[in-house]
């Protein structure tokens, strides 16, 4: 098969392998099944929701095996799978052993676009170890403000074959990729793309840093209008660099300070652009004020200009940059402020699972008395406790791998006091909010941001923001 559109007649009778269950598989089994292929589904749960899965797809004609997906099935010519799976799989081998080709859900995606009769949307793609969700659902939201039939699609819930396939017909796509979902995304030639940063995360999956920044590089492939990328982080532009685009496509750099030629930046508490502008040598165009950010974090400043920027390379004009950022509500758990009790903040950023998401988060707030912990990931915890310790009233510490943290505050702020809560029951969240709200002091926040996973304490970081969230309701009311 080519690496653009394919036809339905193109599937018909084709032996094609859907490994994983779940938001990617279930769609993918089911889009193939329609296209006349034979769908074998491989998963390696069998537990109770994957066995209602398995019998929704069988009852359609799709053959599924559960607590298998190490064997690739005979007469295998395509193997799809969930972006999560992990290349060395031996699935994966013997696939690779048999010259079948592996797709992830997006390069299905983007291989099926305009096979239903409807014109296919271009791509705006956002990829970066943090701000991914937040950047493209600030985007959806300008695009909407300038009237463009638009919705934020990919690694955010909704399925990009959903997209694509259904009724609904677009002008243009914000799509959040991930690492696992671009390794799997060989064809893949977005309109204009961001990588907001890179930093070491799921080091596990990929093998190196070096594999990892390969493959969010991978989003620049092909692009034609912009790249864009972080002037702070100069590894993002380096991938820019190592891109093979298209003729004519800019790369377009954003930062938090006075933006030069063919940058967005901020100045004087304005973002401005001076990319998409006639003179760029001379002219800046004002977009939106920085309160106009919510919240007007340093971060999810740099996450709004990407987004302009983004916006812009497709042509939207300013007021509707500013109107679209007005609009824009963040996510749940991302920096989300619960509640004030006696003159100190509360505030949930259960989503900062690694070490980059919560320096970010801890640069926001001058004095804090952070809650952290859980699963490290491999993560190690000087580099983010060196930044911080200035900022930090005190720590409680909770999950797992806490000893880390503690190590590391040990060695690099050694007078911030610590409290080391030894217990994971459904409680122990309440007692780390009671003895946050002992340490801090009117004027300071109190800040979730665990620098780590969630896993080993809640089923999600969802979870545990909405235990922290209950726990802080809950002495607001005593407060009261």
């Amino acid at each position: 098969m080519g690496s653009q559109e394919v036809s339905t007649a193109d599937w018909q009778g084709k032996h094609v392998t859907v490994a994983g269950l779940g938001v990617s598989g279930i769609p993918a089994a089911r889009a193939l099944h329609e296209r006349g292929a034979l769908v074998t589904v491989v998963n390696d749960g069998d537990d109770e929701r994957a066995r209602a899965q398995a019998a929704e797809l069988e009852a359609l004609g799709i053959t599924v095996r559960l607590g298998d997906g190490a064997t690739l099935p005979p007469s295998t010519e395509l193997v799809v799978t969930a972006p999560g799976w992990q290349p060395d799989k031996p699935l994966f081998l013997a696939a690779a052993e048999a010259g079948v080709d592996i797709w992830g859900d997006v390069e299905l995606a983007w291989r099926l676009r305009g096979t239903n009769g409807r014109k296919a949307a271009p791509w705006l793609a956002v990829t970066g170890t943090n701000g991914k969700t937040t950047t493209v659902r600030m985007l959806a939201s300008i695009l909407e403000a300038a009237g463009l039939r638009t919705a934020a699609v990919g690694n955010i819930g909704v399925s990009l074959l959903d997209a694509v396939l259904g009724e609904q017909e677009y002008d243009v796509l914000a799509v959040e990729l991930s690492s696992y979902q671009l390794h799997w995304a060989p064809s893949l030639r977005a309109h204009s793309a961001a990588v907001l940063n890179l930093a070491p995360d799921h080091l596990d999956w990929h093998g190196s840093m070096e594999a990892y920044a390969a493959d969010k590089g991978r989003v620049y492939e092909g692009n034609t209008v912009a790249c864009v990328y972080n002037a702070a982080d100069p590894a993002t532009e380096e991938l820019v660099r190592e891109a093979d685009v298209e003729e004519g496509c800019r790369a377009i750099g954003f930062t938090l300070g006075t933006p030069g030629p063919s940058q967005l930046g901020v100045v004087d508490g304005i973002l401005v652009d001076r990319a998409f502008v006639k003179n760029r040598q001379k002219q800046a165009q004002e977009l939106a004020e920085v309160s106009d950010v919510n919240p007007p974090a340093p971060h999810n400043i740099a996450n709004a200009l990407a987004a302009a920027a983004l916006a812009r390379a497709f042509g939207v004009e300013p007021a509707a940059v500013r109107d679209g950022l007005r609009a824009f509500r963040p996510d749940a758990h991302r920096i989300e402020h619960v509640a004030d009790i006696g003159e100190v903040a509360y505030v949930d950023d259960s989503k900062a699972t690694n070490t980059h998401a919560t320096e970010a988060s801890l640069a926001a707030y001058d004095s804090i008395v952070w809650i952290a912990g859980g699963l490290a990931k491999g993560a190690t915890f000087d580099e983010l406790v060196t930044g911080a310790a200035k900022r930090l009233r005190g720590v409680v510490l909770m999950g797992a791998d806490r000893a880390l943290i503690r190590e590391a505050l040990t060695r690099h702020a050694p007078e911030v006091p610590v409290v080391d809560l030894d217990r994971t029951d459904t409680g122990a969240m309440s007692e780390a909010v009671e003895h946050a709200a002992r340490l801090a002091r009117p004027g300071d926040t109190v800040l979730l941001a665990p620098a780590c996973a969630s896993m080993d304490m809640f089923t999600n970081y969802t979870e545990r923001g909405e235990a922290f969230a209950d726990a802080v309701r809950a002495r607001a009311e005593t407060s009261a």
